[in-house]
């Protein structure tokens, strides 16, 4: 009889605190997915230009803590669909992030030779940031659960659905890699595509097809969906990741890559969740109603 109080009690206090944090992601979703990355875009500008003193300018932890912000709505969104299963796999999938940016940074296999020009927070190692999986799993997510929703019934074919999401992937690394280039994240030593070279699109390919099994392995596609369907800013992260880099294209003329970010806006705006709902959810309720 205890063990299950305890256990009812335990279940009890996950749902409450699953609750509270749905709350402050509903009561701040514009603040979140656009506020932001905009004052994120204009920081890393302003670091990149030399117009940010130097406290400021490149801070690590404002760019971590700026970053576990925006990621905040996917997460709290994926929680209750996070389990053992799912943590392993992505578990798993954090182990390969570390490997292959690791073998990356040391032989410039698969993406070329580049080098981060910025402490993106703690080093591993000293050579890859400690918060890599922060930065990268989240994009594959976000790309996945995106891909779910604009298959709508194709997404049952385990083929299409898996190219649809790599290719997803690899065309948020088109919007990516030029901005952080062009704002000093890191750079390549030869360039083709804004500073890119397209041997970093074929390791795209193959980091995101790993990363996108994983992905594919971890969830429930039907419990994940239910989710979907019933969490409104579950892809708040996108809304974030278009605004922060598409912007940053923008000011740098990188204008194929600004482009590959307005195909994201089209596919966000046809999920029927980013209307007017997001700016009217941003304003406070007046107290008379």
């Amino acid at each position: 009889m205890d063990n299950e109080r305890l256990t009812g009690e335990t279940r009890l206090d996950r749902t409450s605190v699953q609750q509270r944090l749905e709350t402050v992601i509903r009561d701040n979703r514009f603040t979140i997915a656009v506020i932001f990355p905009l004052i994120g875009a204009i920081t890393l500008v302003g670091s990149a230009e030399g117009l940010l003193p130097e406290p400021l300018a490149y801070n690590p932890l404002l760019i971590l803590f700026g970053t576990m912000v925006m990621r905040s709505p996917l997460l709290v969104g994926l929680l209750p669909r996070i389990g053992w299963w799912a943590l392993g796999c992505l578990g798993l999938l954090t182990a390969y992030t570390y490997a292959i940016e690791m073998i990356g940074v040391r032989t410039d296999w698969p993406y070329g030779a580049f080098e981060y020009t910025i402490q993106l927070g703690p080093m591993l190692l000293g050579e890859v940031p400690l918060a890599l999986p922060l930065f990268f799993i989240p994009l594959v997510l976000n790309a996945y659960i995106l891909t779910l929703l604009l298959l709508g019934d194709w997404r049952e074919n385990h083929l299409l659905r898996l190219l649809t999401a790599i290719a997803a992937v690899v065309a948020i690394d088109l919007v990516l890699d030029p901005a952080a280039v062009a704002v000093g994240f890191w750079a390549f030593e030869q360039g083709g595509y804004y500073g890119v070279p397209f041997s970093n699109y074929l390791g795209w390919i193959i980091s995101g097809t790993v990363a996108v099994v994983f992905v594919d392995l971890a969830f429930d596609r039907a419990a994940l969906l239910e989710r979907v369907d019933s969490c409104v800013f579950i892809l708040d992260d996108l809304v974030s990741f278009v605004l922060l880099w598409g912007s940053i294209n923008l000011l740098y003329g990188n204008w194929i890559a600004a482009g590959v970010a307005a195909v994201f806006c089209l596919g966000l705006l046809s999920t029927d969740r980013y209307d007017r709902t997001m700016v009217l959810e941003a304003v406070p309720t007046p107290i008379w109603r």
